[in-house]
């Protein structure tokens, strides 16, 4: 599986805006601050914006603020910001996908496994990414129960386990 670069630094961007709410914060600021390509945290940003997740001010006192609380806003919501889809084949959502036998269970496979990233993924806000003291958390403090992603289920379990 694929993590962008883009959802990667979207969500860095966040979590930096979610540190400071008491100003706006420039992009300039939060790719030093996060060690992001400030052009490319540009675009980023703008996509953030489209996508309802933050708002700007122009300006000598602008830059970037949270466009609702982090608390209300997931992994998933950034994810879906940046990228559209959670997993896609090819550049394709997975939601038409179809094979022909004997490979014709294949894509509900493909499609339960991105069901339950997008569950593991909106149970983490941009809050809980925050330690009391502002740094960011760790991956497994930031998830429900702090103890990291389920283990997979299945008939496929075992050949898993034995992979890792």
């Amino acid at each position: 599986m694929h993590i962008s670069a883009k959802a990667d630094y979207a969500a860095r961007a966040l979590v930096e805006l979610a540190r400071d709410r008491a100003r706006p914060l420039t992009c300039e600021a939060i790719a030093s601050s996060q060690q992001i390509p400030f052009r490319f945290l540009k675009s980023v940003v703008g996509e953030l914006r489209r996508g309802g997740l933050v708002r700007s001010q122009r300006g000598c006192e602008g830059g970037y603020w949270l466009s609702r609380p982090a608390e209300e806003i997931t992994l998933l919501d950034v994810l879906l910001a940046v990228d559209g889809e959670v997993f896609t084949l090819r550049g394709e959502a997975l939601a038409d996908l179809a094979y022909p036998a004997p490979a014709a269970g294949l894509p509900g496979v493909w499609r339960s496994i991105e069901a339950a990233a997008a569950a593991a993924l909106s149970a983490v806000t941009i809050a809980a990414l925050l330690t009391e003291d502002g740094r960011s958390a760790g991956a497994a403090d930031a998830l429900p129960g702090g103890a990291g992603v389920p283990a997979p289920s299945g008939a496929g379990e075992d050949r898993l386990a034995g992979a890792a």
